[in-house]
């Protein structure tokens, strides 16, 4: 049996999510794609669907580098597969500097393929190893660290519109290439698991009505087997669609809005900051409402703001995305607690990296499908409906969602409320 261990007789737990939310800082300049968007438009005179396909790319390939991070950061530790995975980004986005006009698949293939799967290895790594010190307060920490890839929009949107305007977009790339692989190796020099049996002082473990521990650690075997695995993977899928359907279009729809093109890019911070709060905020409060309250509430409300951005105009269209930005930070900072509360926390890496499928597929499919009806119809008016219907629907599954074994033990988390 492993040992118990106390807060006490371990080293400080908020060492590893500082380092933690060092390295997320940096995966967040994936949200800021609404900023490379136009300059490589621009540049290489391509269309909104051939760029916008790059970003489908690194978020649909991020997913396959989280389960394959998740699994390895599971049989090892944190430390090699967070080096690995900011070398393999670093080398991904460097080699996008070298893009030409006749190449568009060499920017899929480099910042796509490449930097998607360096981001993804990263990702669930850092979010298992601190949901593991801090089993007493899983939904805040989840929030903080996922927050904290939102919140890198904030900080790198300036520097990236500096970069792009002073030295062009292939040579940002390049800067963005060195900051990342530095990061990524400093940061995870001071992230690892605590010891066996780990437990913090004061904290007990939570039991099911009956008075016993329900089995809190499922293989990922045994979570794809069981229904809640499907509902809340296409629940995922549909509940993040609107947002990756805004997030590479921030500025166009801001242009098309009537904004001017200062005011238009603000909005790419905009989404930037209220994706990072919305992780944090909903996170902590998922804790008090109930993961399953939490969810329904932001899919109604994402999908109501998605019918309201078809005709806004103005300053309203960024109010509306921040909105979405803020529901969809939301997703993301509750799901990670989704997935420990309902198959524990011990293959809690591979488990969330699958459970990222179904945020895979709506990456793929919701910024291509929005930037080719805008090529086909000059708008974005049909894409609104899709996702707001997708949405609606999501909200109708989670409503009906129940924990693993609910008929007979449950964990007593919250998730039913």
């Amino acid at each position: 049996m492993n040992q118990v261990v106390d807060q006490e007789s371990t080293e400080n737990r908020w060492l590893p999510v500082i380092a933690g939310i060092a390295i997320q800082l940096c995966l967040g300049t994936v949200y800021i794609w609404g900023v490379f968007q136009p300059a490589v438009v621009k540049l290489f005179d391509w269309s909104q669907a051939t760029v916008a396909l790059t970003f489908s790319l690194v978020l649909g390939i991020f997913v396959c580098g989280s389960t394959i991070g998740g699994m390895l950061q599971d049989k090892f530790s944190p430390k090699p597969v967070i080096i690995g995975g900011g070398i393999i980004l670093g080398i991904g986005v460097f080699l996008a500097s070298f893009t030409t006009a006749e190449r568009p698949w060499w920017l899929w293939l480099t910042y796509g393929v490449i930097g998607g799967f360096g981001m993804g290895t990263t990702y669930p790594t850092i979010i298992a190893c601190c949901q593991k010190w801090f089993p007493d307060k899983r939904g805040l920490i989840t929030g903080l660290i996922v927050s904290a890839l939102g919140f890198g929009g904030v900080i790198f949107t300036p520097l990236a519109r500096y970069l792009i305007s002073s030295r062009g977009v292939l040579e940002t790339f390049v800067w963005f290439a060195a900051i990342f692989t530095t990061v990524c190796i400093i940061g995870a020099q001071f992230i690892k698991n605590p010891p066996p049996g780990y437990k913090p002082a004061g904290w007990t473990p939570p039991v099911s009505t009956g008075g016993t521990l329900t089995k809190q650690n499922f293989t990922t075997r045994e979570m794809v087997y069981t229904p809640q695995f499907y509902m809340v993977c296409i629940t995922l899928m549909l509940a993040t669609a609107a947002g990756l359907m805004v997030i590479p279009f921030a500025k166009v729809l801001g242009i098309q809005g009537g904004l001017s093109d200062a005011a238009a890019t603000s909005g790419v911070m905009v989404i930037a900051l209220f994706n990072s709060f919305g992780r944090l905020f909903w996170g902590a409060m998922s804790d008090k409402l109930g993961r399953k309250t939490t969810i329904i509430c932001l899919l109604i409300i994402a999908g109501l703001c998605m019918l309201f951005l078809a005709k806004a105009q103005g300053y309203s269209v960024l109010v509306l995305i921040a909105i979405i930005a803020f529901a969809y930070g939301g997703y993301l900072g509750v799901f990670p607690a989704i997935t420990a509360d309902f198959w524990g926390l011990r293959n809690m890496g591979m488990n969330y990296g699958i459970i990222l499928l179904g945020f895979g597929v709506a990456a793929v499919v919701s910024p291509y499908v929005a930037g080719y009806i805008h090529d086909t119809t000059n708008g974005f008016e049909t894409s609104f409906l899709i996702t707001a219907i997708a949405s609606f629907i999501g909200a109708v599954l989670f409503f009906f969602l129940k924990p693993p074994g609910y008929k007979s033990t449950r964990i007593d988390t919250g998730i039913s409320k």
